[in-house]
């Protein structure tokens, strides 16, 4: 007699109970792991028995330490809303003289890394700088007198984190209200609200969303920076981990001081996503009209270009001038083959991440693209939240197993081969590429989702009918679509590690210096001048990503993208 046939309805049953995870998700997995063992590490010595250091640090400096990074979160959070939400409105909605120029160029503060911005005004405002020196030749007062206040101190620290951090803010804030819908703007002007009163009632509650999100990246930015507060002595979370762990030599206190900081990280997020609470920002209809745009008269047209320019001067104009003085200025410094070392080592550490991270960034993306189950899905996520770890607490979180690894290696050389191989993975060069490769993976895994998930599926399946494998499909079919996303992606990549110092400074290995070391370095020394050829070859190089991520957010509005101009009353 023939076998029963099972029904239809019994198959899918039975691979459910024996289904086993692909080889995709497994990779990811692994992946996953990976990234997250720096956190694991770090978390793992919270319960440890604290030492006299711990004790020593509660006494003396933890209350400071605590203190003043919860002050500059508040201090930053409120700065960046504070620059950032006005200007993008203005450039979005707005017609005034510059408005074009305004668009892209209010990005360009990312360019710049706040402790280059911190050293510029240092040189530029101390007592023996341009500005107080030429106030008392014109005012002809003694030489006794300060007429600047100083800048090294928590408001100063915070004030520069702002004018480096606010296009975060801009940067969301703008994509949000291009997206918003016209039809809601005017139906608020037909209920009797004017711009202004349109603006904090209908436009900003709707872009909250992206408003703390934006904030929330300032935030953690700060709570990631080393060179400002350590220039301006500002004792936070972040230099006391430094300290306790290059100063003190005790890495139990550092990784708990690190699982500390990490909470702070972890109430930011927790606090961004209960401000979404359970309110929809969604829009009901998929039809898009021109946004209107209002023309700006009088004192209003003068204050646009004022709330525009003065952000942009003091964020990159003015630190971009005082960095390219220093160095027309003293050639002899930078025009040497030290130099050309540093650039080196820069670009090859930059280029190597940026590699690997698309890479990694594409392999996990096309992962869940293949298999969109929970378990590929929890461990994409896990992944890209590497971005949240600051530089001081990952450098920590990557030196704990990687030391570990290297002794138990160097004991089993020792005790069967009679020598020791000394150090294979702490202290080298891979140390670095790992950290950056946890740290900034989160870009360029973003990135990669967001161009993959334009691709329709039927080419997956045309790709599949012709014999093409997955692996295959990927290679022959999406890369060669996604190629512009991918450079895209890299080159993010490429200038975050540029501009990366706290990992960098930790895990680097001896006599090997980067741009941003070297920087660091020198401006500690009091050797600004000298400081000036690496930094400004940061700056430059950062750029280039900024221009095109402001074009890429002006096409973002689905539609015609145009704007319906108008007068304000």
């Amino acid at each position: 007699m023939a076998d029963a046939v099972p029904s239809p309805l019994q198959v899918p049953k039975l691979r459910r109970g024996f289904a086993r995870p692909s080889g995709w998700t497994v990779a990811a997995w692994i992946i996953a792991a990976c990234v997250a063992t720096p956190v694991v590490a770090v978390f793992s010595h919270v319960f440890l028995p604290k030492g006299d250091i711990w004790a020593h640090l509660y006494e003396t400096v933890l209350g400071a330490y605590v203190t003043n990074s919860m002050l500059m979160m508040v201090l930053v959070g409120i700065g960046v809303l504070i620059v950032g939400v006005p200007a993008a409105w203005m450039v979005t909605l707005c017609v005034f003289p510059g408005r074009k120029f305004f668009e892209w160029a209010l990005l360009l503060p990312m360019a710049m890394p706040a402790y280059v911005v911190a050293y510029t005004y240092v040189g530029l405002l101390d007592y023996a700088g341009p500005v107080q020196t030429g106030l008392r030749d014109i005012l002809g007062m003694p030489d006794g007198l300060h007429w600047i206040p100083e800048i090294r101190n928590l408001p100063g620290a915070a004030l520069m984190l702002v004018l480096v951090l606010y296009p975060y803010v801009y940067l969301l804030a703008r994509a949000a209200f291009l997206e918003q819908s016209a039809c809601v703007l005017e139906v608020s002007r037909t209920l009797g609200c004017s711009p202004t009163k349109g603006f904090f009632r209908v436009a900003l509650p709707l872009a909250r969303p992206a408003l703390a999100a934006g904030a929330a990246l300032a935030v953690m930015e700060s709570l990631n920076d080393f060179g400002t507060v350590q220039y301006f002595g500002v004792d936070t979370m972040a230099t006391g981990i430094y300290r306790v762990w290059r100063g003190m030599g005790d890495a139990e206190a550092a990784s708990q001081l690190a699982a500390l900081l990490l909470v702070f990280v972890f109430v930011v997020f927790g606090f961004e996503r209960w401000s979404r609470g359970r309110q929809s920002f969604a829009h009901t209809s998929s039809r898009y009209r021109p946004l209107p745009r209002y023309h700006l008269r009088g004192w209003l047209k003068v204050g646009a270009i004022a709330g525009c320019a003065l952000p942009l001067l003091l964020g990159f104009v003015a630190p971009a001038a005082v960095l390219l003085g220093w160095a027309l200025n003293n050639p002899e410094y930078w025009w040497r083959a030290s130099f050309l070392f540093l650039i080196r080592n820069s670009f090859i550490m930059a280029g190597l991440a940026a590699v690997l991270g698309v890479a990694v960034a594409v392999f996990l993306a096309y992962a869940l693209r293949l298999h969109a189950t929970p378990a590929t899905s929890l461990a994409v996520r896990i992944a890209g939240m590497g971005y949240a770890i600051p530089g001081t607490v990952l450098a920590i979180g990557v030196l704990l197993p990687f030391a570990a690894f290297d002794h138990a290696i160097d004991r089993w050389a020792k005790a069967t081969l009679g020598m020791s191989p000394g150090l294979i993975l702490s202290g080298t060069l891979v140390a670095v590429t790992f950290a950056y490769l946890v740290r900034f993976l989160t870009g360029s895994l973003n990135a990669v989702e967001a161009s993959l998930g334009k691709i329709t599926r039927s080419m997956d399946h045309a790709a599949r009918s012709l014999g093409r494998g997955p692996g295959s499909t990927l290679w022959n079919v999406h890369l060669p679509i996604m190629r512009g996303s991918l450079l895209t992606a890299g080159i993010l990549v490429f200038v975050d590690v540029l501009k990366e110092l706290p990992a960098t400074l930790v895990l680097r290995p001896f006599n090997f210096d980067t741009l941003a070391v070297a920087t660091y370095n020198l401006a500690s020394d009091e050797r600004l001048a000298e400081a000036a050829g690496p930094a400004l070859a940061i700056v430059v190089v950062g750029v280039l990503p900024v221009i095109m991520l402001s074009r890429a957010i002006g096409r973002s509005r689905p539609g015609t993208g145009g704007a319906v101009e108008g007068a304000v009353p």
